[in-house]
């Protein structure tokens, strides 16, 4: 399979080019198309930075960021964005949210009603279509946040940390839901955590970063069937490589 995302040498800094912060320093990065890769480092490193540059949030202070070939220079339909916090307008319904996205890029009427459709089934909240984001558990109004930003049929789907404020069975139902949405979907996704555990259980390849600045420190690939039992000798032993890899960071932050 051929790269979708390519970053190149890419460094973020912050503030004046000679006494500012360098958050990110020479990553390069092939995600390929439809792969799950997930990014852990010490709290810090620039995971987040690296997704906002990804998002175009943000321009490169350094190297080239592109998708499909084409410079990455701002925001764009072609990448949808899922934050810890689920920023649903709380004056529009399940439906209106989700629908939200089509309508802004001028998708016809009948196709934006076709996909908010397909998404509410896949997310399993059809019958909550006409609620309101208060009327909702935390776990549904996150499920409405991915369908919201799968309703643009992004290219890559960007996920910052965003099962960390869940409690854990929630957390746990929302991973298997998320896998469930992807292999459904094949959208690739980029995904920040602090969890081992969890970049482990959901990941292709895990991307370790180094204490800021934050540089790649290695990439793990988890060469586990799905679905993955964390009680598994194999799914301890990779378990451990990442804790290994990325403890060794913590020690010198």
């Amino acid at each position: 399979m051929k790269p979708t995302l390519i970053a190149d040498n890419v460094s973020l800094c912050y503030g004046p080019k000679n006494s500012g912060v360098t958050a990110i320093e020479s990553i390069s990065l092939d995600v390929e198309e439809g792969e799950f890769v997930t990014i852990v480092g010490p709290s810090g490193c620039g995971k987040s930075s690296f997704l906002s540059l990804v998002a175009g949030f943000v321009p490169v202070s350094g190297g080239q960021l592109t998708l499909d070939g084409n410079p990455i220079g701002g925001p764009g339909s072609d990448r949808g964005v899922v934050f810890q916090e689920h920023a649903l307008f709380p004056w529009r319904s399940v439906r209106e949210n989700i629908a939200f996205g089509p309508r802004v890029n001028n998708v016809p009427r009948s196709e934006t009603n076709q996909r908010v459709d397909e998404l509410l089934e896949l997310i399993g909240l059809t019958r909550f279509q006409n609620s309101w984001p208060k009327e909702l558990s935390g776990g549904m109004k996150q499920r409405v946040a991915i369908a919201r930003a799968l309703a643009n049929r992004p290219k890559m789907l960007l996920m910052d940390e965003p099962f960390a404020a869940l409690d854990a069975q929630t957390r746990r139902f929302l991973q298997d839901e998320l896998l469930r949405i992807w292999q459904s979907t094949k959208t690739t996704i980029l995904f920040i955590t602090h969890g081992i555990d969890e970049s482990v259980l959901l990941a292709d390849r895990v991307v370790v970063m180094t204490a800021r600045p934050g540089r790649i420190k290695t990439i793990i690939p988890i060469p586990l069937a799905r679905p993955r039992d964390e009680n598994t000798p194999e799914f301890v032993e990779v378990r451990k490589r990442v804790s290994d890899a990325l403890l060794s960071e913590l020690k010198m932050c």
